[in-house]
């Protein structure tokens, strides 16, 4: 079979945080506050079948198990647990999340079989005056750290930064984050699940229950003297140029400005990740093309060899270094 750029349809998750803003993208959300896409995934907790071409109806498992390397590339696997090393979701915050912190692969009381988180946000939409939560303040301990949680004064330890559409976020495991209402969020990270609550506003979940919270995980597993996070506010003019947004032992990812026909190309060792943010255009490839409009995400196999964009468009690209 030939390879060719592969579709999904996303996986959608109720969150109490959720909205329903991921309709603006053409997507047919269940009933409920849906506050994740999951668009490409690999994961116990969801996994997106192909809806094109000659593989749709297989999940990405399927295809894993069938084409291996030959898709995903000689480093397109996990070490830890040989699936899908990333996933690829939209998150529409209507409301705050929840004040979170990610362990690393190493951390000893993961599942089994689970990765640490490693992420990065792009921005899509932020609305006037929208923030985040992104770190511990100067001199943060642990100690100090849980003595207030404690004193249910949490807030007081956190840096709290403004956030605009374009925006970039680089959160490695360790980095104490949340976002908070009004944001719209593309969001590339290890194919993990695990989420470490420090604090969540006394909320009650879907279930009518309150949340629960992981404080000795999140104080075990949190970065105190830095991460190593990284932000950054991008901007591009200049058509057929990549910004890189993030470069990480898990990902690269980068901002492209597609104008006039841009000839690209695949490499044996990667897969690559393509989610279209504004604008519309196709993408091309010996044998068809497709068109792309915001919300898309293609998963090019890494043998696929050369292909094209073409259009007016943003597009963020993410592979594996």
């Amino acid at each position: 079979m030939k390879p060719y750029p592969l579709q999904f349809d996303p996986e959608m998750k109720e969150r109490v945080w959720g909205g329903r803003a991921l309709e603006q993208f053409g997507f047919t959300l269940p009933a409920g506050v849906i506050g994740e896409g999951w668009m490409i995934g690999d994961h116990p907790h969801g996994t997106t079948k192909v809806r094109n071409g000659e593989l749709a109806g297989l999940g990405l498992d399927e295809i894993r198990r069938d084409y291996g390397s030959l898709f995903f590339g000689t480093k397109g696997f996990s070490e830890k647990n040989g699936r899908f090393p990333l996933l690829i979701k939209l998150l529409d915050c209507a409301e705050d999340l929840s004040i979170q912190v990610h362990p690393d692969d190493n951390y000893a009381k993961l599942a089994p079989g689970e990765l640490g988180k490693t992420e990065m946000w792009y921005v899509i939409d932020a609305k006037r005056g929208s923030t985040i939560i992104y770190g511990l303040n100067e001199g943060v301990t642990r100690e100090s750290l849980a003595k207030a949680i404690a004193e249910d004064r949490i807030m007081d330890c956190l840096q709290e930064v403004p956030v605009q559409a374009g925006d970039s976020f680089y959160i490695p495991a360790g980095t104490v984050h949340a976002l908070r209402g009004g944001v719209l969020v593309a969001e590339i990270q290890q194919n993990s699940d695990t989420t470490y609550r420090l604090h969540d506003y006394n909320r009650l979940g879907l279930d009518g229950k309150l949340r629960e919270l992981h404080i000795e995980d999140s104080l075990n597993v949190i970065a105190y003297e830095g991460s190593g996070s990284t932000r950054m506010t991008t901007s591009i003019t200049e058509a057929g140029t990549w910004l890189t947004l993030a470069e990480s032992p898990f990902f690269i990812v980068e901002k492209g400005l597609v104008g006039s026909k841009w000839q690209l190309h695949t490499s044996p060792a990667s897969f690559v990740i393509l989610m279209i943010i504004d604008g519309t255009g196709s993408l091309g490839w010996d044998e068809g093309e497709l068109a792309a409009k915001p919300g898309d995400c293609f998963l090019l196999p890494a043998n696929l060899g050369a292909y094209t964009l073409e259009g007016s468009m943003t597009v963020i690209r993410s592979y594996l270094p």
